[in-house]
């Protein structure tokens, strides 16, 4: 054997064993986020709970004028659960199918559709927070503070800066 097929074999060995490892962390990537049933997910919403007084009391009221029957989430969200849905709850690493309503709380609607493929970790915050407070085929309706929606940017020309927002969702 000479020395060109020694260097030869030894680089083959090199490349083999590192095509073994790259196809073990693809496949392990592959099984951390998958689309459904993701028990062993461990992304979770980061965020600050909201404190502002003036959003909570615009959102209280808003909750009061159309008859929404709200719980407080710790995170300061307003949520009212219309149909709780199947009874596995979606988690972050989940690929999700929503239909929506949003709306400012002065009643001006911003936008409104289906989301029919979409990561729930690439969502606002208080998606995040508020979604898997339902299965598949619930409705929720949510008044989120700006601080966990678009804070101080807004969004477009839309929703202005430090809007809280209101939004009626179903799982599909």
């Amino acid at each position: 054997m000479s020395i060109f097929t020694l260097k030869s074999s030894k680089k083959a060995n090199f490349y083999s064993i590192l095509t073994i490892f790259t196809l073990i962390f693809i496949i392990s990537a592959q099984l951390g986020c998958s689309k459904s049933g993701n028990s062993a997910c461990n992304v979770t919403a980061q965020y600050i709970p909201d404190r502002n007084t003036a959003q909570n009391t615009a959102m209280v009221a808003y909750c009061v004028a159309n008859n929404i029957t709200y719980t407080t989430d710790s995170s300061g969200i307003l949520y009212q659960i219309i149909t709780p849905g199947a009874a596995t709850k979606p988690n972050l690493c989940e690929t999700l199918s929503m239909t929506y309503t949003g709306k400012l709380l002065n009643g001006t609607q911003f936008d409104a559709g289906t989301i029919a493929s979409y990561s729930l970790s690439q969502l606002i915050v208080g998606w995040q927070i508020a979604v898997p407070k339902i299965g598949k085929g619930g409705r929720i309706k949510i008044l989120i503070p700006s601080s966990l929606a678009y804070g101080s940017q807004g969004a477009g020309s839309s929703i202005p800066p430090n809007s809280p927002l209101y939004f009626d969702i179903v799982l599909n």
